[in-house]
């Protein structure tokens, strides 16, 4: 099968815009995604056109880079979220760039280091709604969304436990952390005990570790 009979799904070619502020790599990508069969219905060098251009043309995806004039590719996947699929194609593969592109909206984030037949898989996939990433960015975005459910299903500490569990991390013993917020010793020992009933720890040291992690011992 040519690259013509797979980018053309019912309805006609994909339609395309690119977004970036170098126009001979622009240049360089619209000549492949054209040879694959691809429709490239709009072209923009900053990230207000790459707005304007997306709005009017509503096209299947946007490949856009990340630094722009103008609006950021992040601000310009936040705006056009909506409108169309994102592919994300950046020199940049910085943990911090990847992960924010994808929190805007982002389907899919690609090296400019890839090849022109990982390009046009990645358009043809983003298109057909595919998560797509280049390999090893894809493990990354994975464990940040593993790692942030997490945190959404840690167990929920009141404040006063969470007070408690300040001090204690800090080296005060029970009665100490009793004194300091004017409660009873026993009550500090309940508190201490719920802690560690929650977060299933089973001793002081877990505890304490626990806090450090957490930046409750600073």
């Amino acid at each position: 099968m040519s690259h013509d009979d797979e980018a053309e799904p019912e309805g006609g070619p994909l339609r395309v815009v690119l977004a970036d502020d170098h126009p001979i790599w622009r240049e360089a990508v619209e000549r492949d995604l054209v040879a694959a069969g691809f429709l490239v219905v709009g072209a923009a060098g900053d990230g207000d056109k790459a707005v304007r251009v997306v709005t009017a043309t509503r096209p299947d995806v946007l490949v856009c880079d990340l630094q722009m004039p103008g609006r950021s590719g992040v601000e310009v996947t936040l705006a056009v979220a909506g409108l169309t699929r994102v592919l994300v194609l950046s020199a940049s593969g910085e943990q911090a760039d990847v992960l924010e592109a994808v929190k805007a909206g982002a389907s899919g984030y690609l090296l400019k280091s890839a090849s022109a037949d990982e390009l046009v898989e990645a358009v043809r996939r983003t298109a057909a709604g595919d998560a797509v990433f280049t390999p090893g960015l894809a493990g990354l975005v994975l464990g940040e969304y593993r790692r942030t459910a997490a945190e959404d299903d840690a167990p929920r500490l009141t404040a006063r436990e969470t007070e408690v569990l300040r001090l204690v991390a800090k080296g005060l013993t029970a009665r100490q952390v009793a004194e300091r917020l004017t409660l009873s010793h026993r009550t500090v020992e309940n508190h201490v005990q719920n802690t560690l009933s929650k977060l299933q720890l089973h001793n002081r040291a877990q505890l304490v570790r626990y806090a450090v992690q957490k930046g409750l011992a600073d």
